[in-house]
């Protein structure tokens, strides 16, 4: 008969599967989805956007699948695809206290650190397959709707498929890297907090907040630092030769917010009093 093997506690698999039936997965993904098929829709009822003086993502969204997946991206990475992160792992956790199952989990027993671990691991990547979802999506919509063309920039001048893929793919692994602020700030809010609501909520305030700063322009230099402040440097990447700068500063603030927030969770966590 096998002894007690803490490294068979919790198993991801398992986790995964209970975190897939939870329906605000299912429905999470669902609205994502969806997402650039009523974009599809709103282009074809209203017709071609008209340029309004300030060359945008939208003036070109129609020109082909590729710049249809950037315009989408583009509308969904300051609020959509922050509720999602947010949604998964400030989800996490919180909603285990608020079943008051937790403290059954950890008399399974299952270590704190374990548990934390394994739900931060399976909450990323529920958030990771979220933050792609859309822009798969939004390719196969846009090919089904536009066809498949080279990348027109909003600025003038073309970029071919085969670069624009290149592209895409800078652009899809920045907005993972600048999401893990908000993924490791919801986390830290899960495990302070009974209220799965209140987790999300928070972390989605703090973010519409740090966008509110932001705009004051008054700050000069210092709005840098905010978590939200590179957020669309991934735009970079459009220009006829990328431009690294913006992406590099915004990938390590948020690999810096993200790893001192997630080690306050961890040592928040371990000092709980757990009661639900």
């Amino acid at each position: 008969m096998t002894g007690y093997d803490v490294r068979r506690t919790l198993p991801l698999r398992v986790e995964a599967v209970r975190q897939f039936r939870r329906r605000r997965t299912l429905v999470a993904f669902a609205i994502l989805l969806a997402l650039p098929w009523v974009l599809v829709l709103a282009f074809k009822i209203g017709g071609d956007p008209s340029p309004d003086g300030v060359p945008s993502l939208v003036d070109v969204a129609t020109s082909g699948a590729l710049n249809f997946a950037l315009f989408t991206l583009f509308v969904a990475t300051g609020f959509l695809l922050v509720v999602a992160v947010a949604l998964f792992c400030g989800d996490t956790v919180a909603s285990e206290a608020n079943w008051a199952s937790l403290r059954y989990l950890l008399a399974a027993p299952v270590p704190r650190a374990r548990l934390l671990r394994q739900k931060l691991i399976i909450a990323l990547g529920y958030a990771v397959l979220a933050v792609l979802a859309l822009p798969l999506m939004s390719l196969v919509a846009g090919t089904a709707a536009f066809g498949w063309d080279d990348v027109e920039l909003p600025t003038g001048g073309t970029v071919p498929a085969g670069t624009a893929l290149g592209r895409m793919a800078i652009i899809l692994g920045y907005a993972l890297v600048s999401q893990l602020v908000v993924a490791a700030l919801a986390f830290l809010l899960s495990v302070t907090t009974d209220s799965p609501l209140g987790a999300v909520g928070g972390a989605v305030g703090l973010v519409i907040l740090s966008n509110i700063v932001d705009a004051v322009t008054a700050l000069g230099s210092w709005r840098e630092f905010l978590p939200t402040h590179w957020m669309y440097a991934w735009m970079d990447a459009l220009q006829p030769d990328v431009q690294w700068t913006g992406m590099a500063k915004g990938a390590a603030l948020s690999i810096a917010y993200a790893a001192v927030l997630l080690a306050l969770s961890f040592r928040l966590f371990r000092s709980r009093d757990i009661v639900s």
